[in-house]
C-alpha cells in the first residue's frame, strides 16, 4: 500500500517541480492529476486479494463463517477493511502532491494543476474506483487458493481501469461533465452489481475448503 502511491506521487512532482511557467499554457488542457486516480484503482486489488484466501491459509476463515453472520455483512466487512485504509492513503498521497505544488512549483503553473474540477473529481472517483476494485479482488481471493496468485490476478484485473484514468488524465479520451457524470453512475452500478454478484454466488463450504 506504500509502494505503488509512492510511485504515483514521486514522478509526477519530479516532472512538476522542474517545468518553467512557460508550460502552463499546456498543462491547463489536461487533467494530469487525475492521473493519481490509478492509485485507488490498483492498490485495493492488492488488499483485497488477500482478503478471504488469506484467511483460509492462516485458517481464520473457518471460524468466521461458523457464525451466523450473512452473506452480504461478511463481504461488506470485507470491503470496508479494504476501502477505509485504501482511500485514506489514495487522498493522503493526493493532498501531499496539492501542498507540495503549492509551495514549491512555479507560480504559474499553480492554478494550471490545482483545478476544482479536478480536486472534485479524485475526491468523488476515489472511493468509486476502489470499491470496484474490491469487489475485483474479493471476487478472485474467493477462487484462487495461493495469496500471490490473487494479487498477481487482482492487480490485472485492475489494470483497465487504470488505463481509463490515465487517458483521461493526458486528455486522449476529453473530459467533460457529461462524461464524469455518465462514469460516477457507472461505477455506482457495477459497485452495488459486483456486491450483490458476489453475495448470490458466495458459498461457504467452498470458501473453506477452496474449492471452485
Amino acid at each position: 500500500m506504500a509502494i505503488i502511491p509512492l510511485i504515483f506521487l514521486v514522478q509526477p512532482l519530479v516532472i512538476v517541480l522542474k517545468l518553467s511557467g512557460s508550460a502552463a499554457g499546456t498543462i491547463a488542457h489536461a487533467h494530469a492529476l487525475l492521473y493519481m486516480l490509478a492509485i485507488p484503482a490498483l492498490v485495493p486489488a492488492l488488499v483485497a486479494a488477500y482478503s478471504v484466501v488469506g484467511e483460509r491459509t492462516q485458517g481464520t476463515l473457518e471460524p468466521v463463517l461458523s457464525t451466523p453472520i450473512r452473506r452480504e455483512e461478511f463481504l461488506l466487512g470485507k470491503a470496508l477493511a479494504a476501502l477505509v485504509p485504501s482511500v485514506a492513503v489514495a487522498y493522503a498521497v493526493y493532498t501531499a502532491f496539492l501542498v507540495i505544488v503549492k509551495l514549491f512549483a512555479a507560480p504559474a503553473l499553480v492554478p494550471a494543476l490545482l483545478r476544482w474540477p479536478d480536486i472534485v473529481a479524485q475526491i468523488v472517483f476515489t472511493p468509486l474506483l476502489a470499491a470496484w476494485s474490491i469487489w475485483l479482488g474479493i471476487g478472485i481471493s474467493a477462487r484462487v487458493g495461493d495469496v500471490r496468485v490473487a494479487q498477481q490476478l487482482g492487480m490485472v484485473a485492475s489494470l483497465p481501469t487504470a488505463v481509463v484514468t490515465s487517458l483521461v488524465a493526458f486528455d486522449v479520451i476529453h473530459a467533460t461533465v457529461g462524461l464524469a457524470i455518465g462514469c460516477a453512475a457507472l461505477l455506482l452500478l457495477l459497485d452495488g452489481l459486483g456486491w450483490r454478484t458476489l453475495a448470490v454466488t458466495l458459498n461457504r463450504e467452498r470458501l473453506i475448503t477452496g474449492t471452485r
